[in-house]
C-alpha cells in the first residue's frame, strides 16, 4: 500500500475513540504488551516523560517539548487527537513522522495488527515508540490517551509522570467522582520516579501523595513552588507552562537554563505547532479557536473572556455526543450570541440532539464554514468570534 491507502486503512479500519467514542475504547495493556514483545522493541533505550490529567495535557506536552528542543535535545512527542493530519500525533522536533515509516510499519505488521485487534490508539502509540527508538531521540514525551491506569501508554516506565489537573470528563469510563477519576489518573505513577502535579485540589491531592509513598517516588505540586511570574496572558496556559517548566527542571540537565526555558515558551508555536489553546485564527473581526470540551475547560474560557475586551461576543459551538451542553454554556457570558453546528463524524451531536439537550430553539447550520461566514458577515471589527466545544471542529472549520 502507498501512504494514502495506508492512512485510509488506519483511519477507517481500526476502531477509533475519536470517531465512535466508548465503543472503540480498549482498556488494558495486554494487546500493547503482546505487540511490543512481538516487535522486539526495547523500551529501555527511551528516556520518557508521561503526561496525564484531565485538561492541559497537550499544551503541557508541547511546552515541555519546546523547552527541551531549545536546550538542544532531540525530542519525540506522541499526542492526541490530531487536528488535520494523522502524522501530527508523532513528531520529532516538530517534524511529523515520515510517511515511509508508517507505510513500511503497516506493511510489515498488518497481519499481527489484525490478529491482536489493536485499536487505532494502540497502534498509533506503538508506531510512535518504534519511530522514537529507530530515530534515537534524547527524550520522548508521551501523552496519555484516556485515564491512565488502563491506558495503552501505561506500559512505559517514565523518568517523570506529570498529572496536570483533575476534573470531570469521560465519567462513563473513568468514574463519576473526582476521587475515582484521580485514582485512574494516578495509575501512571511508577516506582522510583518523579511526579509533578500541575494544580492543587484538596479533594484528590492525598490520593497522589499516598500513591507516591507506595511506590517510593518523589512528588511535587507546582503551586507550592510559588512561581509568581506570568509567562502567558492566557491564565490556563500560564498554569500549564509552569508545569512544563518544573517538569524540565526536574530532569536536572545542565543544558536547561533560564534562557532555554524562556526561548522554549516564546517559540512553542514554531517548535510544537501548538493550536487550539486560545488561538487567534484571524483579525477584524478577531476569530479565536479553543478546544475546550468539558466543564473545567469552559470555566477557563469564561475566566479568559472576562479579561478580554470586545463589543459583541459570537460563539460557535460543536459537540460530541454525551456532553451536558447546558452545564457548559451557563459558564459563558450571558449576553453571548450562540450558534451551533455539527461535526462530520459518528460521535458528532446532531441538531435534534442539541435541541433536546438545551431544551429550546437554537441557531444551527450543519455546515460549519457556511455558519462562520454568516457570523462574520454580522460582525464589526470590535467583535470576537469564539469557536469551541470540540477538538474535532478544527479540520472542518479552519
Amino acid at each position: 500500500m502507498d501512504y494514502s491507502k495506508t492512512e485510509d486503512w488506519i483511519l477507517t479500519r481500526l476502531p477509533s475513540y475519536q470517531a465512535i467514542g466508548k465503543k472503540a475504547y480498549n482498556p488494558g495493556l495486554n494487546n500493547v504488551v503482546k505487540f511490543i514483545s512481538a516487535l522486539e522493541l526495547s523500551l529501555d533505550s527511551l528516556k520518557l516523560i508521561h503526561v496525564g490529567g484531565t485538561n492541559g495535557k497537550g499544551s503541557t506536552s508541547a511546552y515541555i517539548s519546546s523547552i527541551l528542543q531549545e536546550s538542544k535535545y532531540k525530542v519525540g512527542i506522541f499526542t492526541s487527537p490530531h487536528f488535520f493530519d494523522f502524522r501530527e500525533r508523532i513528531k520529532i522536533n516538530n517534524k511529523m513522522i515520515d510517511k515511509s515509516f508508517i507505510v513500511n510499519f503497516i506493511n510489515d505488521n498488518k497481519n499481527l495488527i489484525e490478529k491482536l485487534e489493536l485499536s487505532f490508539f494502540e497502534l498509533s502509540f506503538c508506531i510512535s515508540l518504534a519511530y522514537f527508538i529507530k530515530s534515537k531521540v534524547d527524550y520522548s514525551i508521551i501523552e496519555v490517551g484516556l485515564g491512565g491506569r488502563l491506558d495503552a501508554t501505561n506500559i512505559i516506565n517514565p523518568l517523570i509522570s506529570v498529572i496536570t489537573n483533575i476534573s470531570y470528563d469521560h465519567t462513563d469510563v473513568l468514574g463519576d467522582t473526582l476521587e475515582k477519576i484521580a485514582n485512574e489518573k494516578a495509575g501512571i505513577i511508577k516506582k522510583n520516579s518523579q511526579i509533578i502535579i500541575g494544580e492543587r485540589n484538596k479533594i484528590v491531592d492525598e490520593i497522589f501523595v499516598k500513591k507516591a509513598k507506595e511506590v517510593s517516588s518523589s512528588i511535587t505540586f507546582v503551586p507550592d513552588l510559588n512561581d509568581q511570574k506570568n509567562y502567558s496572558s492566557v491564565s490556563y496556559l500560564n498554569t500549564n507552562i509552569k508545569t512544563a517548566i518544573y517538569t524540565c527542571k526536574a530532569l536536572n540537565l545542565d543544558n536547561i537554563n533560564n534562557d532555554s526555558i524562556l526561548a522554549g515558551i516564546s517559540n512553542v508555536t514554531k517548535n510544537s505547532s501548538l493550536i487550539g489553546r486560545w488561538t487567534t485564527i484571524s483579525n477584524n473581526p478577531k476569530i479565536i479557536f479553543d478546544a475546550a470540551h468539558n466543564l473545567a475547560g469552559f470555566e477557563s474560557l469564561s475566566s479568559q473572556l472576562k479579561k478580554t475586551k470586545y463589543n459583541q461576543l459570537h460563539i460557535i459551538l460543536a459537540f460530541v455526543k454525551g456532553k451536558n451542553i447546558n452545564e457548559l454554556i451557563v459558564t459563558l457570558p450571558s449576553n453571548s450570541n450562540i450558534y451551533y453546528t455539527s461535526i462530520n463524524m459518528e460521535r458528532g451531536m446532531t441538531q435534534s440532539e442539541i435541541i433536546q439537550n438545551v431544551g429550546r430553539s437554537i441557531i444551527f447550520d450543519k455546515n460549519p464554514k457556511r455558519l462562520l461566514d454568516s457570523v462574520k458577515g454580522n460582525c464589526s471589527d470590535q467583535d470576537i468570534i469564539l469557536i469551541t466545544g470540540s477538538n474535532f471542529i478544527a479540520k472542518t472549520i479552519l
